[in-house]
């Protein structure tokens, strides 16, 4: 099976503007960004997608998540507001099977999502 996008971003096959990293997950900025700040948190294991983790993967979920507050932070959208998106399938706006977070912010965000 061919490896992802994000796995080749990962292995370093595929260039991106790398925000963060450390041994469980790597943060880049999109390339389609849809708001002033937008970067992808990646766990670096593949897991298809939420709906697919299994229960051992709770320490990369959890780290995934407290690494995105810690990105937002340090991207400069934590007091004015930013959103977490994790994608479960085509429906969803899924386009990479590899479960990934969005950080949003930097504009105000419309609720209910489109």
């Amino acid at each position: 099976m061919s490896k992802t996008l994000f796995e080749k971003i990962v292995a370093r096959e595929i260039p991106a503007k790398i925000v963060y990293e450390d041994d469980l997950l790597v943060a880049f900025h999109d390339v389609k960004p849809q708001a002033p700040t937008h970067v992808l948190v990646v766990p670096k294991k593949v897991i298809p997608r939420i709906a697919e983790a299994a229960p051992d993967d709770h320490k990369v979920l959890g780290h995934l998540l407290l690494k995105a507050a810690e990105i937002a932070k340090k991207l400069g959208v934590e007091k004015s507001g930013f959103r977490l998106v994790i994608n479960n399938g085509p429906d969803a706006g899924e386009s990479v099977p590899h479960l990934h977070c969005h950080i949003m912010g930097g504009r105000k965000m419309d609720w209910p999502p489109g």
